[in-house]
């Protein structure tokens, strides 16, 4: 089984940065990449940005590319994602999600393990 577990949302003022955290626990695979998911109230969830095993290969939805950087540090078991120039469209609840694969996906069905999520609210 693997864990994820999200941290680091909240309220932030638009313009402004935030970091979210993922921790993964349990048996996690050691070939997996990474995603970002959001979703707002009303609407479907959405890619934000995925990160390869390694971590040398990211993609990003274009509504984020440019303003949001995800990176991962394998000896901690962590995903990071930070929001620079936030925007009141990115109030969301964000997720973060696992593959059992080397490779990068953009859609919620291609990804094994997710947590609970975090909410990011901006102000404006």
């Amino acid at each position: 089984q693997v864990r994820l577990v999200e941290s680091g949302g909240g309220l932030v003022q638009a313009g402004d940065s935030l970091r979210l955290s993922c921790a993964a626990s349990g048996r996690t695979f050691g070939s997996n990449s990474m995603g970002w998911f959001r979703q707002a109230p009303g609407k479907e969830r959405e890619f934000v940005a995925a990160i390869t095993w390694r971590g040398g290969m990211q993609d990003y939805a274009d509504s984020v590319k440019g303003r949001f950087t995800i990176t991962r540090d394998n000896t901690k078991n962590a995903v990071f994602l930070l929001m620079n120039s936030v925007k009141p469209d990115d109030a969301a609840v964000y997720y973060c999600a696992a593959r059992t694969s080397y490779l990068i996906a953009r859609t919620p069905v291609e990804y094994a393990y997710w947590g609970q999520g975090t909410q990011v609210t901006v102000s404006s």
